[in-house]
């Protein structure tokens, strides 16, 4: 008897010792990450991005191109996100694109964001080949199996991970909805700069740090239109957000993976816009490179300002098409009347840092509107994910007009459905 009691307390004792112990290095039990980086610059010239008055072809590279991802698992539970150097994926694209990483990775809709950061100096992605030019179509199809390479080698390199979050500001957007009066008096909205506009100067920062605290990956969010080069321009570049992404990563060192993601700024372009190049005046330094760089050292100094790092205890994630009511066509205009425009939401949940996927040219007032009502102490609104739905500006400027409320599907209405459900779809998680 006396032996079997030994025998019992032993096995009991191992049995609390462990339950108590914390899971291993490598176990589905905690956060794991992985990050990777993939060229994805044009190899042929190409019909570039964002103007429609620009027909010529690239005739140069003065940056290269990237598709950046980032991969989370807890328990089982995967979120990936992809931060594409284009302007965005319109028309089928973004369902082309989409169906082949989740089936190749057997990911949900939901678990999956991918995004462009806008620029206008990237080729038109395009699977027309119709109307389009044959080098577009090829080498959107040739995007595919890169972007399925890069989220492969992210899952690849999945390993225990912490988070820390750190918030700062940069001026580098500015509003661009501006007010001129004509000599006869009558008044519009035009691009140009209002610097008594709105915008949302915050500056996400998201580190990713490895078991041991060395840097794997830093994500961050701002929210301005890669539109510092304008229609003359005809050299690839990330423009001012590829710009910063290039610049934190060689500051922070090239094994450091560091994807913007473009917050709300359908009404928001860089200080500088639309320029016809990089300007080579001697001791000039160019605007797109000016402006990354000022974004890009605001994000190294709040990285390395984050001290704190932890786990993330679970991912949870949604995704809806919301049918959002459409704008009446003009009374001039041949379009047929829609009762409604879909536009594609995701959202996510990681410990508590939060995630807005948004398919659509969101106002800024929206993005921060959807901030401010997150259940989050942080969250990410993104743009140009998932999809393209054209310009979502707010109720009020539609008395304005201008171009984003000219070019806009959506009516007056819209923009408060989608904040509404954007934050009761947050709150679900």
């Amino acid at each position: 008897m006396r032996a079997r009691l030994v025998i019992l307390c032993v096995v009991s004792v191992a049995a609390v010792l462990l339950i108590a112990s914390p899971s291993p290095a490598g176990s589905s039990a905690g956060l794991k990450a992985g990050a990777a980086r993939i060229d994805i610059t044009p190899e042929k010239p190409v019909n570039m991005s964002g103007y429609a008055a620009r027909k010529d072809l690239s005739t140069g590279v003065h940056d290269p191109l990237s598709a950046r991802a980032v991969a989370f698992e807890v328990g089982g539970k995967r979120l990936v996100l992809i931060s594409t150097d284009i302007i965005g994926y319109y028309e089928d694209v973004a369902n082309y694109m989409r169906k082949a990483l989740m089936a190749e990775f057997n990911l949900q809709p939901s678990e999956l964001f991918l995004a462009g950061i806008h620029t206008h100096a990237a080729p038109t992605p395009t699977l027309n080949r119709e109307r389009a030019h044959a080098n577009n179509v090829e080498y959107t199809e040739g995007l595919k199996p890169k972007l399925i390479e890069v989220v492969r080698k992210a899952l690849a390199n999945m390993e225990p991970a912490k988070l820390g979050l750190g918030v700062g500001s940069c001026p580098v957007g500015g509003n661009r909805r501006e007010l001129r009066v004509a000599n006869n008096g009558e008044s519009s909205v035009v691009l140009g700069r209002n610097p008594y506009g709105t915008t949302d100067k915050e500056v996400l920062v998201m580190k990713v740090a490895k078991a041991d605290g060395a840097p794997m990956a830093v994500l961050f969010d701002y929210a301005t239109h890669g539109t510092s080069l304008g229609t003359a321009n005809l050299t690839i570049s990330g423009d001012v957000p590829g710009l910063a992404e290039q610049f934190v990563e060689k500051i922070l060192g090239s094994d450091v993976i560091a994807p913007i993601f473009v917050g709300a700024s359908g009404n928001i372009d860089p200080w500088f816009r639309v320029l016809p190049g990089f300007n080579e005046e001697p001791g000039w330094v160019p605007e797109p490179v000016l402006l990354g760089t000022f974004l890009g050292e605001e994000v190294v100094h709040v990285y390395r300002a984050i001290n704190q790092t932890q786990s993330a205890d679970k991912i949870a994630t949604n995704f809806v098409t919301l049918q959002l009511p459409a704008k009446p066509p003009e009374a001039d205009s041949k379009e047929k009347k829609r009762e409604s425009v879909p536009l594609n939401v995701t959202v996510a949940r990681l410990g508590d840092v939060a995630f807005v996927g948004l398919g659509a040219e969101v106002f800024t007032e929206i993005g921060m509107a959807i901030k401010a009502g997150s259940p989050c102490p942080h969250t990410f609104v993104i743009t140009h994910c998932n999809g393209a739905a054209s310009y979502l500006p707010t109720k009020e400027v539609y008395v304005q007009d201008g171009y984003e409320v000219k070019t806009s599907p959506f009516s007056p209405q819209a923009a408060e459905i989608v904040v509404r459900e954007s934050i009761r779809l947050l709150h679900g998680l």
